[in-house]
């Protein structure tokens, strides 16, 4: 269990928000996502349309709508003629406004209707079961959200339900092979709370779908993150990196020295980082896992 005194970073969202902005700023995240999105993404779109005129699309946690964006103009480039439905859910009311904000901004968009869920997807699955909805959709996905859950698994087969037939479910976690898979499986009791599932990885995903006998396509996304400032005593922008790798609130000053001396260790091990030119280059790889509709 964590230490009672960590307090779980999700429960400030404007440090979280600052965290996670440093964190992109730091990292090829959100590169390696638009690669994966221009060379492989419309590939995986090619079957779902099958003659369609209207497609349905969730998107799952969709923070501030940039990825969000751009794998719908690659789904409109697949189906011009195609009107969407598209339904974002987001808790964060500040990264849903900065969503509706980039949407008022960005011109040609008229071909889709948004749907605006301020919610967690566990409220979202709570009200469609309640309206019982039957709408099915095309093409779902969920990024960098399975940390935030309560189950992981239950998650995944409720929106692998909605799909249509040739629907995609589309998941992007950290690999379990990745810098993040080492930390966690090293200090899980430490830092995980029990109340979400913050330590999930891709190797998780991928072992709970071949239990049910689920088949996936996965592609690993190479990625990594400058954690160079972490090392410097009192940085202020290495102490928001440092919470944002362990997910807890105030790291630098919460953890106990142990704690603290033991991640930072592992952090510049080579099974987590490489060190070069007098930088610290975390392994931050990503994968990818493309579900089809349950048959």
């Amino acid at each position: 269990m964590a230490s009672s005194s960590l307090r779980s970073l999700v429960h400030d969202d404007s440090r979280y928000q600052r965290s996670f902005q440093l964190f992109l700023e730091r990292s090829s995240e959100h590169q390696c996502m638009r690669d994966f999105i221009n060379n492989v993404l419309p590939d995986i779109l090619a079957s779902i349309g099958d003659g369609k005129s209207h497609l349905n699309v969730i998107g799952v946690g969709s923070g501030a709508g940039e990825i969000d964006l751009e794998m719908l103009s690659k789904l409109h480039l697949k189906y011009p003629g195609a009107t969407v439905d598209n339904e974002v859910v987001e808790p964060s009311k500040q990264q849903l406004h900065n969503y509706k904000v980039l949407v008022g901004q960005t011109p040609g968009l008229d071909y889709i209707n948004f749907t605006w869920n301020c919610m967690t997807s566990s409220e979202f699955e709570e009200n469609w079961k309640e309206k019982k909805m039957t709408k099915k959709a095309d093409f779902i996905h969920m990024i960098q959200m399975l940390y935030y859950v309560k189950d992981p698994g239950a998650t995944i087969s409720f929106f692998q339900s909605l799909l249509d037939k040739n629907g995609k479910l589309l998941i992007i976690l950290v690999s379990g092979d990745s810098g993040w898979g080492k930390l966690w499986r090293t200090y899980r009791n430490d830092l995980c709370h029990t109340e979400i599932s913050q330590c999930v990885t891709t190797g998780d995903i991928k072992s709970f779908l071949e239990s049910r006998g689920v088949r996936y396509q996965n592609y690993v996304l190479p990625s990594q993150m400058d954690i160079t400032e972490c090392f410097s005593e009192g940085d202020e922008k290495g102490e928001l990196l440092l919470d944002f790798l362990t997910e807890v609130q105030d790291f630098s000053k919460m953890a106990s020295a142990e704690l603290k001396a033991g991640v930072l260790n592992l952090l510049r091990d080579p099974d987590c980082s490489v060190e070069s030119d007098g930088k610290v280059i975390f392994n931050n790889n990503l994968e990818v896992i493309v579900i089809n509709q349950l048959t």
